[in-house]
């Protein structure tokens, strides 16, 4: 038998491989499907690529690469017998052969028991060798064998491989002196004890000082006096007052220089008269967390029970449409994000409906394909295989008693594939829900080359009208964008008497180490809203064209076109003084029907004039040019978003990289800054200053007529091209658009704007004449004269703009994400979604139908357009 095993394999000997380091060993989840060795079918691992199939995808595989050899591993689940001792572990048959498998459904020990197989199949035959068979199977292949079986899962393996380093216990945890001098810590009214800083506060575990922090070993502001008072004292451990929960605490070690852990810190707090199990629940993530302590200790309790419509019997729900998305620790803003997203038609259609091309179509590796993983979330999702009611008398009993927990999917693979690579959405740690939709946006725009885009149902037009305050002139310019961000004006709040008496018993109560009053929740307005997004803004060293010089203007924004679907956000948001996003509690009656056709841009009107077609010179300073020389540069002002760049510089990437990326990226925000920063961090200048392209010649040459038409050579970023053709704008147009605007993307778009009709080169002159004859550019969007149409733009229509679907103004909302926590750092998200009529509550693996949607507390809220009538 040996012998005939022996000779069955060696055809296929040179496929087989042993794992090698840094190879991934993906053996509990199927490539294409949220398949496990716990599904009916069990896990094809292929024995080359170690990459995991379902049963339904492995004959690709095959059919793709010839392949022939996997191993099938299937868990075995079921109930103990009757007798079976309580309490047990459940046991396996083969504790070998599944090492390190990660479990994907919460089975109690006292109730279940697993039992293993692995074994080889060969294809197309579907010949199969039980193993372990070390007797009879050549040493290659029992080496490579053992090694799958052996090797870290490719989750486990991401989590080791993560650049956020593990938080260690500290070594003076256990023996740590603490002084019985009678002090004990009040729950609010902090402040430094050496200075008047109330934010930012350390309690130092030895002696109970209270002192504040310094900005680099927490990202906060503060005067060092809780460092001042180690290196007096050697008193090693601080605790973070503001962020203590019953989860835990941020504790900073002045000797070990770095964050720790601190096994007894409950009875270290019990010694100053702090009960950990009494304090106010902020999060469960060892990070920033909330800094407002006064503000936060019931009102965030309410708010966690009114979203989540805590007390409620909420019925469960089943089947297509209906399944949750687990969370994986803190993960929780993209699963609410993916659910909104996959309830809209458009992205059910690009990626679910075409399910069978994208799979054929995907690459070798499918775990690397954003389009596959979409399409594999989205089927996961809209199926409904992962979504069955109960079936068994006793899983009815349980779910009678609210203990059984729907299975849901576990969205590893795809949070690993469109976080590689991002500081903040690769870690663990908790994100902001509108930065992860603006991420995600991007990364489908990248990857619509050639194929439906779904997200053209975001994208709008942004009409903004600057006015010179001096001149009166003005300047119209859009700008491309896909959230309508919404201003929170505390000052409009109907209830801002009860709000100032609040906040002055309040200041009372910290300046006498007293409780605070009940807080009182902001209540706005929505129209009181809508009109703060119209107001004039003042713009901040505005440069007048017409008068050269700097001068006053102020910048009011509408909408140039109405998006097919309108996502709107909250600037619920603000930082504190430790540069910490902390929440504004306010509650806001957000409508089921909006009308936003008043707000549409009107463009230039009868009287206005324009500001002149200039840009302010640059002008450098004396000790830069060198004697009997010049230098002329590009007049493009070099306008740089300096709150985008240290954004960026807090990441830890170097200040001067980050400018660069702001400028190079058009001030378009942080996000494309980033993806600049990533495709050029290897370069050798990465962190030089900015240097604009510039000409030096003899101060003789200044008279030269021709050197001022001299062209700047400024071959545009392969990178910005691409943002502007995912736009739909024409290949030959965008690189056009950026030579003329110095590779500044916002100053393209503007250009593609104002030269709709611009003759790309000699080449296709003769063409765009003719086209120009013939059609006339779509006044939708492009033109100064107002419009109400109904009909939405196409590429077709206007070759040179973007895909926007422009329409009426007027839409119903179905869905909302909304936000539990004090800041973005921390928290949870969960999402409500109307489906068929009624609205559904998604809380990560849980689904129910919601009774009371709290569309008031809402952070992110979604519209689709309604149709014309």
């Amino acid at each position: 038998m040996a012998a005939d095993l022996g000779e069955l394999l060696v055809p296929y000997m040179p496929t087989i491989r042993v794992p090698r380091t840094g190879d991934r060993v993906f053996k509990s989840e199927c490539a294409f499907s949220y398949d496990s060795p716990e599904s009916e079918g069990g896990l094809y691992v292929c024995m080359n690529t170690f990459l995991g199939f379902g049963r339904e995808h492995v004959e690709r595989h095959y059919r793709k690469t010839g392949q022939s050899v996997y191993m099938h591993l299937k868990r075995h689940v079921k109930e103990k017998s009757p007798g079976a001792a309580g309490g047990a572990i459940p046991r396996r048959r083969n504790g070998k052969v599944f090492l390190d498998l990660e479990l994907n459904r919460d089975f109690n020990g006292d109730e279940y028991e697993c039992e293993d197989e692995a074994k080889l199949v060969i294809f197309p035959d579907h010949y199969e060798i039980p193993l372990p068979n070390i007797e009879e199977l050549p040493a290659l292949v029992t080496i490579a064998c053992d090694a799958v079986l052996n090797a870290v899962s490719a989750y486990k393996k991401q989590e080791h491989d993560s650049w956020e380093e593990e938080i260690q216990t500290s070594k003076h945890s256990r023996g740590l002196r603490q002084l019985d001098n009678g002090v004990r810590i009040p729950p609010s009214g902090w402040k430094c004890q050496k200075c008047e800083m109330r934010e930012n506060l350390w309690l130092n575990l030895t002696d109970g000082s209270v002192l504040c922090g310094k900005w680099f070993f927490d990202g906060a502001g503060g005067n060092g006096h809780a460092l001042e008072h180690y290196k007096e004292t050697k008193f090693p451990l601080a605790v973070k007052l503001d962020n203590i929960t019953p989860d835990g605490a941020d504790i900073y070690s002045f000797d070990e220089e770095e964050a720790v852990l601190d096994p007894q810190i409950s009875e270290h707090l019990q010694h100053f008269g702090i009960d950990m199990l009494q304090m106010q629940r902020n999060g469960t993530e060892n990070g920033h967390h909330n800094t407002d302590n006064s503000n936060d200790a019931r009102p965030r309790v309410s708010e966690w029970e009114v979203i989540q419509e805590a007390g409620m019997k909420l019925k469960a729900v089943y089947g297509s449409g209906f399944t949750g998305i687990k969370n994986l620790g803190n993960s929780c803003y993209l699963g609410t994000t993916m659910q909104v997203l996959f309830s809209i038609p458009e992205f059910q259609r690009a990626y679910v409906g075409n399910l069978q091309r994208i799979f054929d179509y995907s690459p070798l590796d499918p775990t690397t394909d954003f389009n596959t993983q979409m399409a594999k979330l989205g089927h996961g999702l809209l199926s409904g295989l992962f979504s069955k009611p109960p079936i068994k008398s006793e899983l009815i009993e349980q779910v009678m008693k609210e203990e059984h927990k729907p299975k849901g999917i576990s969205p590893k693979m795809f949070k690993a594939l469109i976080s590689r690579g991002h500081p903040e959405f690769s870690s663990n740690r908790q994100q902001d829900a509108h930065e992860f939709f603006l991420h995600l946006i991007n990364l489908v725009e990248r990857n619509s080359a050639g194929s439906e885009n779904p997200s053209d149902v975001f994208r709008h037009l942004v009409e903004e009208r600057v006015q010179c305050c001096q001149t009166k002139r003005v300047r119209y310019t859009h700008k491309v964008d896909y959230v309508m961000q919404l201003p929170a004006p505390m000052e409009a709040a109907s209830n801002r008497e009860e709000l100032i008496a609040y906040e002055a018993k309040r200041k009372e109560a910290e300046e006498n180490m007293r409780a605070p009053p009940e807080p009182v929740r902001a209540r706005i307005p929505f129209t009181a809203c809508l009109q703060a997004f119209t107001e004039p803004e003042n713009v901040p060293d505005f440069w007048s064209s017409a008068l050269q010089a700097k001068s006053a203007g102020v910048k009011t924004s509408r909408f140039a076109s109405f998006p097919e679907y309108l996502v709107m956000q909250i600037k619920k948001f603000t930082f504190g003084v430790d540069w910490v996003p902390k929440k504004l509690d306010l509650s806001i009656e957000v409508p089921d029907f909006l009308d936003l056709s008043r707000f549409r841009g009107t463009g230039l009107q009868a009287g206005e004039e324009e500001l002149p077609d200039l840009a302010p010179p640059i002008v450098l300073p004396e000790d830069t040019r060198g004697e009997g020389q010049f230098q002329l540069v590009s007049p493009l002002s070099p306008e740089i978003d300096e709150s985008a760049a240290m954004q960026l510089a807090e990441m830890g990437f170097p200040l001067e990289a980050c400018r660069k990326a702001v400028y190079y990226t058009g001030n378009m925000g942080p996000e494309m800054a980033f993806n600049w920063i990533i495709a050029h961090m290897e370069e050798p200048d990465f962190a030089e200053p900015l240097a604009l392209p510039s000409f030096m010649e003899p101060a003789t040459s200044m008279a030269s007529p021709g050197l001022a038409g001299t062209p700047l050579d400024n071959q545009p970023p392969e990178e910005s091209i691409a943002i502007l053709t995912s736009m739909g704008f024409p290949r030959r147009h965008t690189v056009q658009a950026l030579r003329a605007s110095n590779n500044n993307l916002e100053r393209a778009l503007d250009w593609i704007f104002t030269h709709p009709e611009r003759e790309e080169d000699e080449e296709t002159s003769d063409a765009l004449s003719d086209m120009a004859d013939t059609t006339e550019p779509n006044d939708n969007v492009f033109s100064n004269a107002n419009t109400n149409s109904d009909s939405t733009l196409s590429p077709d229509q206007d070759p040179s703009g973007p895909r926007v679907k422009d329409g009426p103004g007027r839409y119903e909302l179905f869905a909302f994400i909304s936000h539990m926590g004090a800041s973005t750092m921390s928290g949870h998200y969960i999402c409500h979604v109307k489906k068929e009529g009624r609205w559904v509550i998604f809380n990560d693996h849980k689904v129910c139908l919601s009774e009371r949607p709290p569309k008031d507390l809402g952070y992110i809220y979604f519209y689709r357009r309604l149709s014309s009538r």
